[in-house]
């Protein structure tokens, strides 16, 4: 049978079209300012940059590292593995769930300490248990901080307390955050306010509060870590929802850095719109041999944050089966196309 293909480029004007109401909800003159030595403010699913602020300075970040730990942990292990607590958990510096040599806990336990109560402990017993040592344990955070595309940063411990040769930047630090946050069991995480976890032995459980006061105090606040030491300073990294749009703040060495956290989130929700280019499973191509109509569709909805005056094009190959959007002749987004049939 003669096959008979459509190859045809279609470039589809697909504007982005405001609307003055639309416009007039933000058409807002960006101010982000902070007083942190670095910050990054980034829309989680399309990791557009908002506002950065030295953004690729190789800084210690303290327990912000713990974000790495847990997206590592997630990759490696299950929710529900039982973990015995080895000696060389017990008594780790700074923060801690005061773990005891011998007791058990489940790996979704240990993760809750480790993010809403920053134990130092609970990143060792993690790190041994998926890596066999702290040292190993830092090759696979390396690795996932290499599949992310991070550039700028090395990790010698799971739990951020000082080293010389333990750094990230504000840009790789957000980028880790955004890619953690596709993960369901770390959105859940971070977003819990309070937990109780086992206490084996005692006759009363680990009631654990969450340290990030924006989780009680910010409208759509939903993650992610705090941290302090001497040296990194107060650091955080938080993140908010509204109107459909994620957005992930990096402070690092900011003193006030809920109240500058929530300035930026603030800034960024009045001046940005996550607008749909593409809706899910939209059909976008289509290939005949014979009788036979084969659909092509992109089956992830594509979405972008744009200011007021900004608009996105697509442009769709029918012979490469892609689909490209593009804010200002640049390619944002690129997605291949799958058959429907």
């Amino acid at each position: 049978m003669k096959r008979l293909l459509f190859y045809v480029t279609v470039v589809a004007a697909m504007c982005i079209c405001l609307g003055l109401a639309a416009m007039a909800t933000f058409a807002h003159a960006e101010s982000f300012s902070t007083s942190a030595q670095a910050a990054v403010v980034m829309e989680q699913s399309s990791q557009r940059v908002l506002f950065e602020k030295n953004s690729d300075m190789h800084l210690p970040m303290a327990s912000t590292t713990k974000i790495v730990t847990a997206l590592t942990v997630l990759e490696h292990a299950r929710l529900d593995e039982v973990v015995c607590i080895p000696k060389e958990a017990v008594g780790v510096e700074g923060s801690s769930i005061y773990l005891r040599e011998g007791e058990h806990l489940t790996v979704r336990e240990l993760l809750l300490g480790l993010m809403l109560r920053s134990g130092n402990d609970s990143a060792v017993a993690l790190a041994l248990h998926v890596g066999g040592s702290v040292e190993a344990f830092a090759d696979l955070m390396n690795e996932t901080a290499r599949k992310v595309g991070c550039k700028d940063s090395n990790f010698v411990n799971p739990h951020g307390l000082h080293a010389p040769d333990h750094y990230t930047s504000a840009h790789d630090l957000a980028l880790l955050t955004c890619t953690a946050l596709n993960n369901a069991d770390f959105r859940e995480i971070v977003s819990t306010k309070t937990a109780k976890i086992s206490n084996e032995g005692m006759s009363y459980d680990r009631i654990l509060v969450n340290k990030n006061k924006l989780l009680n105090s910010y409208l759509g606040a939903d993650g992610v870590k705090t941290g302090y030491t001497k040296k990194a300073g107060r650091c955080f990294v938080g993140s908010a929802t509204r109107n459909g749009m994620q957005v992930v703040v990096v402070v690092l060495n900011c003193g006030p850095m809920f109240e500058e956290t929530a300035s930026l989130l603030n800034e960024a929700f009045d001046a940005y719109r996550l607008e749909t280019a593409v809706p899910q499973n939209k059909i976008c191509a289509v290939r005949r041999n014979g009788k036979k109509e084969t659909y092509f569709c992109c089956p992830d909805r594509i979405a972008y944050p744009l200011k007021a005056g900004e608009q996105l094009t697509v442009e769709i190959d029918e012979q490469a089966l892609t689909i490209k959007v593009l804010l200002n002749g640049n390619v944002v987004s690129q997605r291949n196309l799958e058959p429907t049939n």
